[in-house]
């Protein structure tokens, strides 16, 4: 296994409100200098544009930021939260239509930002901080985007479940999908209800979805992915036929009714207070975290979904292409010399042990720096040596799915919504796998 994978976090895919981001940023303005964004008049006032998240994901933002400015003498930086409300893919294309770009942004779609000019090239100065496996340059020759987490894939996509209850009632966790199946009648059949969800934004719906289809996409894994192989007509959406019926049946027999409208936050409160066994995450240790501070008794526990075969497939991190996440220096901000040299300070920070111990207090995972072993990995949160673990389970499998196709994103979110509306019986599985290979060739052509 790669040394970027050895410590783990999976950071969910967060969203942003694109109405609430036009208003943020008018209020903001473009990052700059001295007290006219309201900093010190001896400092250079920089920006952070970020997907706000789970209170662990937020309350380390919070924490590294105050951290940074306390320290620094020459720069203050301050905070562009993107509340959680719509995708946040589309909330990015609403700051570029502004035309008022912060100096540090939480990216997505980079590639496509790349190409149009978007973004500046980050100094080896900040990427020698890092592992090399944490980061890849683009066709240029440069790198974009450095990581804000551990990448170890998707380890972070799992169930969250109640320990105690496992005890109480002789339940293991499943080392098949067909135990899992079981399981769940188990604890319906004590009149219990086994699982709960979020669907109050699209995004939650890969929690549930992902693990069921991983094993179709490992597929493909030496074919270029998945979604690349449906664009080159090697597969198709036709091909998720048996994971969609696996969803839909879920949905129909085990999981939380209101989910439709539960957002993902509300998952914990569902859980701890007994409402569900078990709920959905993509939060990783971030969930564990949110737990034992609405009940340090909760005795959580992790597990993944494992396929049929009891493997447990999961998805690479992405370092490069349209699909990667990460964060990144934009070109506006580069072109004004102390915006630069804050972004680069504030960076060189980001990747630092203080920095990387300050995120593990704080419950999350921090990214893969070259002195990770002088990182002290928060193993005191219940439920974190199950974490740990995943990564070292034997039948962990890693397999790849990026999309090359630049506008996936948008069909991504299509895709989210056409899966809500079937397992809401607003449409049939026939009807949800028509409409979206149809939009996925739409996005095709749309590109050229």
């Amino acid at each position: 296994m790669h040394d970027a994978w050895k410590q783990t976090f999976t950071r969910r895919l967060f969203i942003a409100s694109t109405g609430v981001a036009i208003a943020s940023l008018a209020l903001a303005g473009c990052s700059g200098a001295g007290n006219a964004a309201g900093g010190s008049a001896d400092k250079t006032t920089i920006r952070f544009l970020y997907a706000t998240g789970d209170e662990t994901w937020n309350s380390t933002v919070d924490a590294l930021v105050k951290d940074f400015n306390e320290h620094s003498d020459t720069t203050t930086v301050k905070l562009d939260p993107l509340p959680a409300g719509s995708d946040y893919a589309t909330a990015l294309k609403t700051v570029d239509a502004t035309g008022k770009w912060p100096a540090i942004v939480d990216m997505r779609d980079t590639l496509t930002y790349v190409k149009a000019g978007k973004l500046a090239p980050i100094p080896s100065e900040v990427t020698d901080l890092l592992q090399p496996d944490a980061f890849a340059p683009a066709a240029d020759g440069n790198v974009y985007t450095t990581p804000y987490s551990a990448l170890n894939g998707e380890i972070g996509i799992n169930i969250v479940y109640d320990k105690d209850y496992f005890k109480k009632h002789d339940l293991s966790v499943p080392k098949t999908y067909d135990d899992f199946i079981s399981l769940m009648k188990k604890i319906k059949s004590n009149g219990d209800v086994p699982l709960a969800t979020a669907a109050a934004e699209v995004w939650p719906s890969d929690q549930l979805w992902k693990p069921l289809a991983a094993p179709t996409f490992a597929e493909y894994a030496d074919k270029g992915g998945f979604w690349n192989a449906v664009v080159n007509g090697d597969a198709s959406i036709a091909d998720l036929r048996a994971p969609l019926e696996e969803l839909q049946d879920i949905t129909d027999n085990y999981v939380l009714q209101g989910w439709q409208s539960t957002a993902d936050a509300q998952t914990t409160t569902l859980l701890v207070n007994k409402q569900a066994v078990m709920a959905t995450s993509s939060a990783g240790l971030g969930r564990l975290m949110d737990i034992s501070k609405v009940d340090p008794k909760f005795n959580a526990g992790m597990f993944i979904v494992p396929a049929k075969d009891g493997k447990i497939y999961v998805l690479k991190n992405s370092v490069v292409g349209d699909t990667a996440g990460g964060l990144a220096i934009s070109s506006q901000a580069a072109k004004n010399k102390k915006e630069l040299a804050s972004s680069i300070e504030f960076l060189k920070y980001f990747y630092s042990v203080d920095a990387a111990n300050l995120m593990q207090k704080s419950g999350w995972l921090n990214p893969n720096i070259k002195k990770s072993d002088e990182v002290k990995l928060n193993e005191s949160i219940p439920g974190a040596a199950d974490y740990f673990a995943l990564l070292k389970n034997p039948n962990l499998v890693w397999y790849e799915n990026s999309p090359e196709l630049p506008t996936f994103s948008a069909f991504n979110t299509f895709f989210r919504q056409a899966r809500i509306e079937m397992q809401d019986e607003q449409t049939t599985i026939d009807q949800t796998i028509d409409k979206s290979q149809k939009e996925l060739e739409n996005q095709v052509a749309a590109a050229g």
